[in-house]
């Protein structure tokens, strides 16, 4: 059994609520804004844009942003492209160390819903 197994669900479950209305084709951006709408329906809490720094040897280096963080237990981070690639899932895994969390899903919003989950223990 996975971590947060009910909260991924609802969260896939919105994922292909929005991937039916809107379809394919549309920028990242779209899909973001949609997904979080729908999950705060259903009364989920969700971060969106939430900043995330990149430290080296303790001093801050870099910024980037987490698409969306819900419930403080899991990092999304979406795409609308073709197909997925390992790049992708490396770049949840970042995102995942910056937040200090230990879940994640990778969701593609092309032509059809894809979704990878991604787990790193923390220590």
């Amino acid at each position: 059994m996975y971590k947060e197994t009910d909260l991924t669900d609802k969260i896939i479950c919105c994922a292909y609520k929005v991937h039916n209305t809107l379809g394919a084709g549309f920028l990242e951006k779209v899909y973001e804004n949609a997904l979080r709408f729908e999950m705060e329906s259903i009364g989920i809490k969700v971060a969106q844009q939430m900043p995330i720094h990149v430290f080296y040897k303790n001093q801050t280096v870099g910024e980037y942003f987490a698409d969306l963080v819900v419930e403080e237990k899991v990092v999304l981070e979406l795409k609308a492209v073709e197909t997925l690639s390992s790049v992708h899932e490396i770049q949840l895994k970042n995102y995942l160390l910056g937040c200090r969390l230990e879940l994640g899903l990778l969701l593609n919003f092309g032509k059809k819903v894809e979704v990878r989950r991604k787990y790193i223990a923390l220590k």
